[in-house]
Parts: C-alpha cells; structure tokens; sequence
C-alpha cells in the first residue's frame, strides 16, 4: 500500500480546495454545540470538514474566533422584483442570507396582460418590464441576469385568481376552478415549491376555503407546501388557524404559518394560547409550522386598512370608492369599529402615530416617507382617517407603511418554539440607487443579525445553537432542500463567518437604509458574495425550483 501514498499527495496538490476556512467554530445546523474545526470547498459544494491543516487549498479564510455556519434563508423574503432591479441584494447578504423563499399570495407568475396592466404602477415604479407569463420565462429571465442569492418561489392562490377572475368578488364557476388548478399545476412543473396564499389582502379575502383547499391538494401533487398570511392576525386569530389546518389535513399537504404574531393591543398577550393551539394541531397529525421576523410593528400596503369590500374590482375601484362621500363615509365607519368579520389594522395599531410611511410611488409624496399619519395630519391640517384615504388617492394605493401592533413578549415567546424558523418578510433592497429612495422597514436590513444580538448575546433568550438551527437546517428541512441547511460534505456550500460578539444590526425605524454589520464571509455556492466584510459583486446564486 505504500505505493500509494505517492500517487495520493500528487493527487491532492494537482487538485487542492477552491478554498478551506480554517480555525473557525462550527456550527453546522442541526442544533448540535460548535465544534472546532476546517471546512472544505470545491466546485461549490462542501468537499470535506475536520482538521485539514495541512490540506492544499487556492485560497486559506482565517476563521479564528469567528462562527463559521451554513448560510442562512429566508423563509418569506419579497423580492421577486427588486432582485430584477439589483441582483445584488445588499440588504439581505450582510445579514447572511443566501436563500430566499419569496410569493406571498401574489407571486410572479403566473401572468397575463390584464394582470399586467392592473399592477403597472408597481412595474414602473422599479422600471421592470414583465416580459414573463410562466414561472419558467422567469427563471430564465433570473438565470440569463444572474443574482446575489438563491430564490425560490410559491405559486400564489391570489395570482392564479387573478389571472382567471380578475380582481372581482365573487367564486369561480367550475370550469374556471379547474383552469385556476391547471395554473398551479403548470407553475409546479415549473419549479415553484408550493402554493401560498395572502388571505388578510383583497383579492384574497374573497377565496372560500373550499377554493383553496382545491389548489393546494394540486401542489401537494407535487410535493409542495402550503404557506399561508393567515385571513387574520388579530381578534380571530384561533378561526384563522383553523382554517390553514383544515387546508393541511384536506389537501394531505404541509403548512407553514407565515410571521405568526398576536396583532393589536387587545390581542396582546395572546401568544401563549396561539402556541398551545398550534401545539395541539401538531399532536393532531398536522404538520404545520411558523415563522417570524421578531420585531414589534408589521410592513405592508397601506389599501390593507381599507374593508375588503372596497376593494371589489381592484385598485382602481377602490380609488372611486375613497373619492365618492358615501362610499368614503361608509369605510370610515368601518374602520372606526372594531369587527371580526375582517382584520380591522386602524383598529390593531395605537394609533396613527404608529403608522410609518414607508415607499411611495408619486414623486410629489417622497418627503412623506418616514412620517407617521398623525405628523402627515397635521401637515396637511385633516384628521388621520381622511389623510389615509387621500395618501391612497394620492400614490394610486402604492403606498407601503410600517405599523406598530405587537408586545415583545409575545414576539420572543413565537420566537423561541422549537418549530419556528425565521422570515425577513421584506423585499432585497439597497441603501443606495432607485431602491434606496424607500423608507423600508428595518427588517429589510437586520432581521437576523437582530435575533444574533438581541436575542441570543443580550436577551440570552436563545442559544447560538438553536438561533442557527432556526436560521438553516428547520427552514430547509420544511422547504425539502435537501442539499442545503448544514454544514455537511457534498452539501452545497452556502456558508457564514462571522465574529458572535460584535453582529449586529444598523437600521432604525428612523433611518433604515443601513446594512447590518459584522459578516467577514458569506459564500453562495462556493463564492464570496461578502469577502472581508466587503461586497464582491459577483452572481453565484441558483434559482431553487421544486424539481
């Protein structure tokens, strides 16, 4: 055997590794405590993990001191089209996002020219040009542009609704089911890894749950998951988790609860029950999970404070409808009163104070973004329910605020079960060019290097372990991806260096246009996307399709 030898080391210095991150503490995934050790790439796949010292290696990453950890993924990004506009996407690789999972409810395909048409505000807002219909031109479109991170998608049961009914109110016939069915079955032959609805946004409240549990059954064909904005977040949060239970168990698919909180003061203090309600669905045999961002205040459309009875027909509608006094008069009741019936957001949040203009579409509002209602009232001397209305006439319902609507104790207690992974819930942005014009929330910038800090080095309400698991292995093991989430050889190697005692997050609700702090490393398939702590400007990231 000695002969051997020889031909081995001959062999291992005409094929060293791309690169071997050495001394680091490891942190593979799986909730296990670190260890010491070397991590080994080639071809962009992990080739070996131990002590390899001696191992040639293109390139040596001094990791003494720092956690070395798989890269981390983001359970509901939203940045099907900012991706397009930076593929880059600063804001998520500093926090050491290498994953997105992106289609809440509306996804980017399927699409058709009325579709098209009614969102072309938002397309010329970003200068995108949807020259797409299928998930698959869009995958192409992503692999011709190359991008920062990987991406996967869902299928949205709003988007298939939309292509067939439009944005009206009403249910579809059953030859228009079975077209919308044939939708998400063309979307998951084209690699979308499930189906995802919105439930709380028009045209999504008009879905029964009959509607739903038909599309999903088609995804749980192919091995998909249902991801569910549950229809309400507040008063009927327990009804609403019923209802994505009652979809898992028909349609035999798994469910993920999308950024699981208890919304508005009355609400506050309901987490516990929340939990043990989806504690007993678990014992029951439905595999259903939940994610979170774990900060206080929500980011979203701000039509969502507008009844979705408003809504009927689209946004267009719903501008004639704000500007028509007993259309107008008959919403400000509605929102003036608290109700069940629909998830109430005036009445969830303290007040208008608690209502932080985030991203406007009309050049003429720019300086509204980062004012609240209450500062924007008194501007413009009406009161707060009248300045909301205008503000949507105004920015042709554009307009994305930030509202403040939780306790942190019930933030950590979602954040701390065991089968809660984390979502960034904001779309990839930048601090500077057209996407660093918005007023984001900061979530968009420092959701997980947050938990790292807040949570797990001050708080001590996490482990690193555990903190890391929920960051990689739980999400990629509810998305199927088998070949990422740990650290493990012939896994791809999307990993993380980082220094445990100084990551932290930057961006403010006052000035959120900041990127986290504290990445040394963060490799996408094998490359440095964050090399020293400074972007490389290379696109090593894959589209993620189910298949």
């Amino acid at each position: 055997m000695a002969f051997l030898l020889p031909i081995l080391l001959l062999a291992a210095a005409t094929n060293p590794y791309d690169i071997v991150i050495r001394d680091g503490r490891i942190v593979d995934g799986t909730g296990s405590p670190w260890y010491a050790g070397d991590v080994a790439i080639r071809g962009g796949r992990i080739a070996a993990i131990g002590h390899l010292a001696d191992a040639p290696a293109r390139r040596i990453v001094n990791a003494r001191g720092m956690v070395v950890a798989p890269g981390f993924i983001d359970m509901l990004g939203q940045s099907e089209l900012t991706i397009l506009v930076n593929p880059h996407l600063p804001s998520k690789i500093f926090q050491g996002i290498t994953t997105e999972i992106t289609g809440e409810g509306g996804s980017i395909a399927p699409l058709n020219d009325a579709v098209t048409q009614a969102d072309r505000v938002t397309y010329q807002h970003y200068g995108v040009e949807p020259t797409w219909r299928t998930f698959r031109e869009y995958f192409a479109r992503l692999r011709k542009q190359g991008m920062g991170i990987n991406l996967a998608s869902y299928v949205g049961a709003t988007q298939v609704r939309r292509v067939v009914l439009g944005d009206d109110n009403r249910a579809p016939t059953a030859a228009e089911l079975e077209r919308m069915k044939e939708l998400v079955r063309d979307a998951m032959r084209d690699g979308a890894v499930g189906l995802s609805t919105s439930l709380q946004y028009a045209p999504a409240p008009y879905a029964t749950t009959e509607e739903l549990i038909a599309l999903a059954a088609e995804a749980a064909k192919f091995g998909g998951i249902y991801a569910s904005h549950i229809r309400n977040e507040g008063d009927s949060i327990l009804p609403a988790l019923d209802e994505a239970f009652r979809i898992g168990r028909e349609a035999r698919i798994p469910v993920e609860i999308w950024h699981l909180k208890a919304a508005g003061k009355a609400n506050w203090g309901r987490m516990p029950e929340i939990v043990a309600h989806i504690e007993q669905a678990r014992r029951s045999g439905v595999d259903v999970a939940a994610d979170t961002y774990a900060y206080p205040a929500w980011f979203n459309s701000f039509s969502a404070v507008i009844p979705p009875w408003a809504h009927d027909g689209g946004d267009k509608k719903m501008i004639e409808r704000l500007k028509d006094p007993a259309a107008r008069a008959r919403i400000r009741r509605e929102l003036e009163t608290p109700s069940s019936e629909w998830n109430n957001e005036w009445q969830e949040v303290a007040g208008p104070e608690s209502i932080l203009i985030g991203a406007v579409q009309n050049p003429k509002l720019v300086p509204l973004q980062g004012k609240n209602i209450a500062e924007i009232a008194k501007l413009w001397n009406k009161d707060p329910i009248d300045t909301a209305f205008d503000l949507l006439i105004e920015d042709e319902a554009f307009t994305g605020v930030a509202m403040v609507g939780m306790s942190e104790p019930d933030v950590a207690l979602a954040l701390q079960q065991p089968w809660v992974s984390i979502c960034n819930d904001s779309q990839g942005t930048a601090p500077d060019g057209l996407l660093g014009k918005e007023h984001p929330h900061p979530r968009a910038y420092g959701t997980f290097p947050r938990i790292l800090r807040k949570y797990v080095r001050e708080e001590k309400k996490l482990t690193l372990e555990d903190a890391i698991r929920k960051f990689t292995a739980l999400p990629a093991q509810r998305m199927r991806f088998a070949d990422r989430g740990v650290l493990k050889a012939g896994m791809w190697a999307d990993v993380v260096v980082f220094d445990p005692e100084t990551i932290h997050d930057v961006a403010t609700f006052e000035n959120p246009n900041q990127l986290s702090e504290g990445m040394r490393f963060v490799l996408v398939n094998g490359v440095p996307v964050i090399d020293e702590g400074k972007m490389t400007n290379v696109l090593p990231g894959k589209v993620l399709d189910r298949r």
